[in-house]
């Protein structure tokens, strides 16, 4: 299988291990090409309560039409955080281009975790990660970020497995082929549920949970994630490699003091590969 060429349009981040910074090595480390648009800079992750941001969303609006005079192209873009709902138009313009000459669009809705928005936050974010989701393959919310895209109730106990199936088919609406998601309880167990469009097949993918907080995971899953579909795993088996990756990671990491800044990647990029 060859290699591709990825472009990762997420924010990057001057002091942590998230977004970028954690996409860029593990996608590079397994031979994919990979390449790089930064939605915003910012001066650190969230998790230190103080931060700058830089939003470059002229910078985008003025790269597009090089990009296409030069005539460059790439198999699949994944899009992580979106400062806007002006960078959403301008990004999922292009993505939906792009999507009509072969590429494949992978988006992490990123907007907050366990019921709680991100800081800054907003409705119009939330607008904004809908129109990432139409021009979408495959989606792959956590279970908060899933409950706000859709308008659903977030329950801290979790869902059935019925229910989840449920919330799986109203992502779907807003335009996504597949869809995970990530951090969700089902019958009380931590799970990943997943829709694959390609076979019409649900699935459900339970781990063990380390109560251990790092920024950054959800991209070291979607790297590896579609690292391995890229290589041409199915979407189940990739998922499954993507969570055993994080468990693996975070399992190492756990005693680390300043948790802040994320996951040193650098130091276990083989477990990426490694297969179960």
């Amino acid at each position: 299988m060859s290699k591709k060429q990825v472009l990762l349009i997420n924010d990057i981040c001057g002091y942590g291990k998230v977004a970028t910074a954690a996409m860029l090595p593990l996608l590079s480390y397994m031979g994919h090409s990979v390449y790089n648009l930064p939605t915003a800079l910012v001066s650190n992750t969230l998790d230190y309560g103080t931060f700058n941001i830089l939003d470059t969303t002229e910078y985008i609006k003025g790269v597009f039409p090089v990009w296409k005079e030069l005539g460059f192209g790439f198999d699949a873009i994944a899009t992580g955080f979106i400062v806007s709902e002006r960078q959403a138009g301008i990004v999922s313009r292009y993505c939906q281009e792009q999507a009509a000459g072969g590429t494949l669009i992978f988006a992490d809705p990123i907007m907050g975790d366990e019921g709680k928005l991100y800081n800054g936050v907003t409705p119009a974010t939330i607008r904004s990660m809908r129109e990432m989701l139409s021009v979408a393959h495959l989606c792959y919310p956590n279970y908060t970020e899933a409950c706000y895209l859709t308008g659903r109730e977030y329950r801290p106990e979790g869902v059935s497995e019925a229910e989840a199936r449920s919330l799986l088919n109203h992502l779907r609406k807003t335009g996504a082929k597949s869809a995970l998601i990530t951090s969700i309880p089902v019958d009380g167990t931590p799970t990943v549920v997943g829709y694959n469009h390609t076979t019409q097949e649900y699935f459900l993918l339970p781990y063990t949970e380390i109560p251990v907080h790092f920024p950054g995971t959800g991209d070291i899953f979607s790297a590896v994630l579609i690292g391995h579909l890229l290589d041409g795993e199915p979407l189940e088996q990739s998922t499954q490699r993507a969570m055993d990756a994080v468990w693996t990671l975070i399992d190492l990491n756990k005693e680390n003091a300043d948790k802040n800044r994320g996951i040193p990647l650098e130091n276990y990029l083989e477990i990426v590969k490694r297969k179960p």
